[in-house]
């Protein structure tokens, strides 16, 4: 039998997905737009900052890793619950930034943080959408029987990649991790979930000579860069971006049965202010519901969604919320979420020293 689609993607709603916990964790150093200056200048400096809203971005220190930063997320999240290590069920670390092409950096956590051999664990490749994939793969996975418990790490530092003389990417992105607490509850509201991929935008946000597919100069974007760092084409994204969402956005609540002003808060991976703002205007969305804090961290690619729930919902510690969720970038690939949150015995952001 076809499935059932619609013009953003593919919908899902599942049952039994509770989210216990949440904690992100950031490199403790910030990079200011002033210390960037004197390799941009000033102005140019303020004509980026002006368009995408950042003011200041954690790095990760050399050899701090994306790992690092999920493995202090999921210990104090661990901590915090009282959740044993032997009752996890299963592992998934999402992120374009892992410590080795093998093996799988799942696997390395999962020795990390002493979890069971009974535990699942593996990689899932995606970025700006992989928040949301993630929570969809938790949620299907989650059975009562033999996965009741879901770790699910989340994160990137993207600086890593990126050119230090590319101002288009040096002043946008930051780092974080993140470690979501899972858990299959029979009471749980249903979720609601929309996947979707174009793959014609594979060239638009990307490192060319990162894998094992040879180098091939035949992008005239490309010239003169280096193709082992990240490359981004603002305006396709842009347009991308602007063409998608907002249908997203209704395509979601439709799906959910619920009209805009039963949600709580729309939480959008921090792509670009600017580009935020019209995704808001266009999508019918009261501004004091889509919280931002991209002028603090920047764009930190996959951890973004749930550096925003952990930066800007404190109150998810007391009060349930119901939330609708949207990542979407690179690949081009686009996922969106409601869930009605209840309180969070966890809801905390930590910093990480190297």
């Amino acid at each position: 039998m076809a499935s059932v689609r619609t013009a953003s993607g593919l919908p899902f709603t599942i049952a039994n997905l509770a989210m216990r916990g949440l904690v992100c964790a950031v490199p403790q150093e910030e990079v200011t737009n002033a210390s960037l200056q004197a390799t941009f200048g000033a102005e140019g400096v303020a004509d980026v900052a002006r368009m995408i809203g950042v003011e200041a971005r954690r790095r990760a220190a050399p050899g701090q890793t994306t790992a690092d930063l999920c493995q202090a997320a999921a210990q104090t999240l661990l901590a915090g619950l009282g959740w044993e290590r032997d009752s996890v069920d299963a592992l998934i670390f999402i992120s374009q930034t892992a410590d080795y092409a093998l093996p799988a950096t799942a696997c390395a956590l999962h020795g990390r943080l002493q979890l069971p051999s009974s535990c699942a664990a593996f990689d899932v490749n995606l970025g700006c959408s992989g928040y949301v994939y993630g929570l969809w793969l938790a949620g299907k996975m989650l059975d009562g029987l033999a996965i009741q418990r879901v770790l699910l790490l989340v994160g990137d530092t993207i600086s890593k990649t990126v050119d230090p003389q590319d101002r288009a990417t040096a002043l946008l992105f930051g780092d974080a991790g993140s470690a979501t607490a899972l858990e299959f509850d029979p009471l749980a509201a249903p979720a609601h979930f929309l996947l979707g991929t174009d793959g014609q935008g594979e060239r638009h946000l990307m490192i060319p000579a990162s894998a094992h597919r040879a180098y091939q100069d035949d992008d005239a974007r490309l010239a003169g860069r280096d193709p082992a760092r990240l490359y981004m084409d603002g305006g396709e994204i842009f347009n991308f971006t602007l063409t998608h969402i907002p249908p997203l956005v209704n395509d979601l609540l439709t799906l959910a049965g619920q009209p805009r002003d039963r949600i709580d808060a729309f939480l959008f991976h921090q792509a670009n202010t600017f580009m935020l703002k019209h995704i808001i205007k266009k999508a019918k969305i009261p501004p004091e519901k889509a919280p931002m804090n991209m002028a603090r961290f920047g764009n930190t690619s996959s951890a973004s969604i749930p550096l925003l729930v952990c930066d800007q919902l404190p109150q998810l510690t007391s009060a349930a919320m119901t939330v609708a969720m949207f990542g979407f970038g690179v690949g081009y690939s686009w996922a969106a979420a409601l869930m009605e949150l209840p309180p969070l015995a966890v809801n905390q952001l930590i910093e990480v020293s190297p």
